[in-house]
């Protein structure tokens, strides 16, 4: 009986702890929200983007860092020429628990661009705050969660509470176009760790309730048709490039979608998606034929489907409308990534992370898979497990992106919460 009573007090302790925890973290709402609003001032775009890269972010970081707490705060940049700097940041703080247990955080500090301006209510990098939400590129994605995370290390600090868990931070460069630069870097850096608990906090819903352990392959594809250029009044030879591709984008993507019909209830969409996206400029002028036509698709696909017959696909289409319309084609692949094993349900990262989101907000989240790419399947090529979970409105590269402070706020609570322990 005796026991039973030291555990039943070990958990009222527990629960006015984390009662404490929870009113430090909503005063400090407004202070947190400030300090987005400032980080979303730097546009940290990557080259592939036609950016700068992140450093001017990540000096901003490093200039703040000292006042959350952190017991040590070092730097991991990769050396890239095509940017001013001549370096890719990348940021690892660490607050010390009481084991050697790593609660590992990883949020990108790189964002995409604006897109089309006019599809904006405010200017993307002069960030807005009305009614619970933060306005600006970036905010959701993924500036919501490294406030989240660096408020995390402020109140275990602040509060003095003697947490199980190491929190170690980490804000990545290159997220968006690759990871070479970023998550890659740190691994072969040797910087994550088998037991390591790592939260990606990347993707969800409203009120967290799903974590994300597998995600679908990716390949990115760009077809180039030639032709032959002309006056469009039938001046002369032509071969009409754009014809061909569209003939091509309709026919390739009808085959696609039929030789690769499985469905996995545990994704979002459940099938495999192949989307033509970007198309690039051919001829400037009305009144002519455009010799070539450059076309991009993206596509995410079910495990375990295998990409070299997606690639087939692409390539035996292409080859048909050749023969047929006298046009060349150039298929080039920019991503080709295969998923990784899944993160199993059984996993302590998964149960410990399930255990303090339902802590903090009364429900369980679900398990999914996601078609979106994240740092978590570069783990997972290690070996290691990791999952993906925050909260928010799924705004990422949209116009009129926005976080919610009240999201930021919440996740919060659940980092403190899973460093706890």
């Amino acid at each position: 009986m005796r026991n039973i009573l030291y555990q039943l007090d070990d958990k009222y302790l527990e629960m006015k702890i984390m009662d404490k925890v929870s009113e430090f973290i909503e005063d400090r709402s407004d202070e947190m929200k400030e300090t987005l609003m400032e980080l979303l001032r730097y546009p940290a775009i990557g080259p592939d983007n036609d950016g700068d890269g992140e450093m001017a972010k990540a000096e901003y970081l490093m200039n703040i860092l000292p006042k959350f707490g952190f017991d040590k705060i070092d730097r991991y940049d990769a050396p890239d020429d095509r940017v001013t700097s001549g370096r890719r940041p990348n940021i690892v703080a660490v607050k010390h628990g009481v084991t050697d247990k790593n609660v590992v955080i990883i949020a990108h500090m790189d964002i995409v661009p604006s897109g089309d301006l006019d599809e904006w209510d405010t200017d993307p990098f002069e960030p807005v705050y009305k009614d619970g939400k933060i306005y600006g590129r970036g905010a959701e994605d993924n500036g919501q969660e490294i406030v989240a995370s660096l408020f995390a290390a402020k109140t275990l600090d602040e509060m003095d509470i003697d947490h199980k868990n190491n929190l170690k931070v980490m804000l990545v460069s290159d997220e968006e176009t690759g990871s070479e630069y970023g998550i890659d870097h740190l691994l072969e850096e040797g910087l994550i760790h088998q037991d390591d608990l790592v939260i990606v906090p990347d993707h969800s819903e409203k009120n967290g309730r799903q974590i994300e352990i597998v995600e679908k392959s990716a390949l990115w594809v760009k077809v180039t048709t030639h032709g032959i250029q002309g006056h469009a009044a039938g001046l002369g030879r032509t071969i009409n490039a754009n014809r061909v591709a569209s003939r091509y984008l309709l026919d390739v993507d009808k085959r696609l979608h039929e030789s690769f019909d499985e469905e996995d209830e545990l994704f979002s969409p459940p099938v495999s998606t192949f989307e033509p996206t970007k198309r690039e400029l051919n001829v400037p002028n009305v009144n002519t034929v455009p010799g070539t036509d450059v076309q991009y698709y993206d596509c995410r696909i079910l495990p375990p489907i295998d990409l070299t017959d997606v690639k087939e696909v692409f390539e035996k289409t292409a080859d048909e409308i050749s023969k047929e319309t006298g046009a060349k084609f150039e298929i080039e692949y920019s991503k080709e990534k295969e998923t990784p094993k899944k993160t199993p349900e059984d996993a302590e990262v998964v149960i410990q992370l399930k255990k303090a989101v339902e802590e903090i907000t009364g429900e369980e989240p679900g398990l999914v898979g996601i078609g979106g790419g994240t740092v978590a399947a570069h783990i997972r090529e290690r070996g290691i497990p990791a999952v993906v979970w925050c909260s928010n409105d799924e705004m990422a590269h949209q116009s009129n992106e926005y976080a919610h402070l009240k999201y930021m706020v919440k996740d919060c609570k659940v980092f403190v919460n899973l460093v706890m322990g």
